[in-house]
């Protein structure tokens, strides 16, 4: 595995040599003579190994007095797969950190979330990462703010609301320190061009923003802001973006899977995207997201420019866009009855969601029936108890309703057996009252335990749940009438115990060995639509 591997200097120098794409985001490289960082891929002459340092993060390289370099843009880099590999403090901070808790929060928060002191998250974070949680989240107010700055034509104000800083002066002076630039410089770079990567549905511009009233109020504890400072909600807006990752990427099973269980009215395809209605902290949002060769095309409406970094990352995480699948396809190709699978369509993904509870509760719906009643179920629920949205693009009409609004639901209104009544009310109690937590700063295992304790929850359910809420990469469903059949075909173990202990080899990837089982039958959920 690649956990820590900037500090194997001889391993970082031939990746940078190479200028492999693979290992961008894995570590950064800031180069001495220069006082820049970059990719390992940047493709400039590879400076003088001597001349190399390595860091785990963007934010150690910017506190270490680097800027980022200007031709290989370090920030664009995917996100580093080891945060989604692996469920401990440091990989669940992370998590958190990338969904905007520190920015919302602030340090108290996070570490509230994750149950240990705002000390112990400190060390261990500088001790893994060489920066600290305001470090971190301060490198991704960067990220976002150029990404605002270079993608639309909001006003520099509005740029720096949205991406998180308490004011604009500390928005300007965070652009100089990383980019080398000021805001003004780096729009002004940009190529004057019509974006081609957008998704095919009409181009609307961006509105003109109106006359804003600052509000104060007390920023979170933890956090840099000045106190009373005035925070401005800037308006809503639509951005084309891309999403990177790193290839290969098979398409098919990721978003068959998506718009094949799509719930009517929160989501549905369109013109060859997948679009949905996203509950964010500041407002709400709508997204379509469309495969590319070498991105994803992103069209992302907020009512709130504030959870544009928000969205951006449970987006990535949704379509498991910071896998290495290199690492995951190498791994699996060992056992010889799964490697024609992986050669004959490398790069599959798990396909998650962007919203934990959303997802337990779809699962608690499908136990037992088909896809279509599945869908039918969620649909009645999201048409009684969602949040109504305006589309005029599509036809998606309601934001999933919240666990609070469906522990309202009377169960004899349910048209499910009286069991799973049960089952399903169990969960959204607890998931309303905070009871059980469904989200990135879980620990996978502890979690497991709760769910198995809701009555009706059986390794079935547990496993889909931690394998696309959670994102445990080695979930498994060895009793999942489909990858028995799988197994059976292929000549490996069908029966529960056997198939388990059969798939130790593929280890830590199970939930991709899965996608690859599955990948052999007929249903809707492999094929990307038309």
């Amino acid at each position: 595995m690649l956990n820590g591997m900037y500090t194997d200097r001889e391993r970082c120098v031939r990746a940078v040599q190479s200028k492999d794409a693979r290992f961008d985001g894995w570590f950064f490289t800031a180069v001495l003579t220069t006082g820049i960082y970059c990719r390992p891929s940047c493709p400039v002459v590879a400076p003088k190994p001597e001349n190399m340092v390595f860091h785990a993060s963007a934010a150690a390289c910017q506190q270490a007095g680097f800027r980022a370099c200007k031709r290989c843009r370090p920030d664009t880099s995917p996100g580093s797969p080891e945060w989604n590999r692996r469920a401990d403090l440091v990989a669940r901070a992370m998590r958190l950190i990338a969904d905007g808790v520190v920015d919302r929060e602030g340090v108290p928060g996070l570490a509230g979330r994750l149950g240990y002191s705002t000390r112990q998250v400190e060390r261990q974070l500088l001790a893994e990462l060489g920066a600290g949680p305001l470090a971190l989240a301060r490198a991704q107010r960067a990220q976002t703010a150029r990404l605002l700055v270079e993608s639309t034509q909001l006003s520099m104000a509005d740029v720096a609301f949205a991406a998180g800083f308490a004011s604009v002066r500390t928005f300007n002076d965070t652009v100089r320190e990383v980019f080398a630039l000021s805001p003004t410089e780096l729009r002004a770079r940009v190529p004057k061009r019509n974006d081609t990567t957008a998704l095919p549905l009409p181009a609307l511009p961006l509105p003109a923003l109106p006359p804003h009233t600052p509000t104060p109020r007390t920023p979170p504890p933890g956090t840099t802001e000045t106190p009373g400072a005035p925070i401005v909600t800037p308006a809503p807006a639509t951005l084309h973006l891309r999403l990177p990752f790193r290839a290969p990427l098979n398409p098919d099973n990721l978003f068959g899977h998506l718009a094949a269980t799509a719930v009517p009215g929160v989501e549905e395809w369109r013109d060859g995207a997948y679009r949905r209605t996203l509950r964010l902290p500041y407002g709400h949002g709508i997204v379509g997201l469309a495969p590319r060769p070498d991105h994803i095309a992103c069209r992302l409406t907020l009512s709130d420019l504030r959870d544009l970094t928000v969205a951006i990352s449970r987006c990535r995480r949704m379509l498991d866009l910071d896998a290495d699948p290199v690492a995951v396809d190498d791994q699996l190709r060992t056992d010889p009855l799964l490697a024609p699978l992986v050669d004959k369509a490398p790069g599959r993904r798990v396909p998650r969601t962007v919203d934990e509870a959303e997802f337990a509760v779809r699962a608690v719906l499908g136990q037992q029936v088909s896809t279509a009643a599945a869908r039918t179920h969620a649909a009645r629920l999201v048409t009684e108890h969602g949040d109504p949205v305006d589309d005029p693009e599509g036809g998606l009409t309601h934001l999933f309703p919240t666990p609070e609004a469906l522990a309202g639901v009377d169960p004899g209104s349910l048209a499910m057996p009286g069991s799973r009544r049960t089952t399903f009310t169990s969960l959204v109690e607890q998931l309303a009252d905070g009871r059980l937590r469904l989200g990135v700063e879980c620990d996978w295992e502890e979690t497991r335990a709760r769910l198995l304790a809701l009555p009706g929850f059986g390794p079935w359910t547990v496993d889909v749940i931690a394998m696309r809420a959670l994102g445990d990469p080695d979930a498994f469903l060895p009793t999942d009438l489909g990858v028995r059949r799988a197994a059976q075909q292929l000549g490996l173990p069908s029966t529960p115990a056997a198939l388990t202990a059969r798939a130790a080899g593929w280890r830590p990837w199970r939930a991709y060995a899965v996608q690859y089982l599955w990948a052999t039958d007929s249903h809707p959920i492999n094929f990307l639509p038309a």
